[in-house]
């Protein structure tokens, strides 16, 4: 039984990853359904974008280019200013 309920329990986090994800954010590159399309960087190449938030912290981005050469947000630091 308890095989069965760990089985079931990796399903369902395997099938949510999506509530997961990270979201954009006020001054994220993909903020407000932004489609950005990178020409020459290659597809899985990675790259950092630093912006001030609405709160006055630093956030730290890193995003991944995708084989489509869009760009997908992959995670996100803060700073704060002392």
């Amino acid at each position: 039984m308890n095989k069965f309920a760990a089985a079931t329990l990796l399903a369902v986090l395997a099938g949510s990853s999506a509530a997961f994800a990270l979201e954009p954010i006020p001054g994220s590159i993909t903020f407000g359904g932004n489609n950005v399309q990178l020409q020459k960087a290659p597809a899985g190449s990675s790259f950092e974008h630093a912006f001030i938030t609405s709160t006055g912290d630093q956030a730290v981005e890193t995003y991944r280019v995708n084989a489509d050469k869009s760009v997908s947000l992959v995670t996100r630091a803060h700073v704060e200013n002392n």
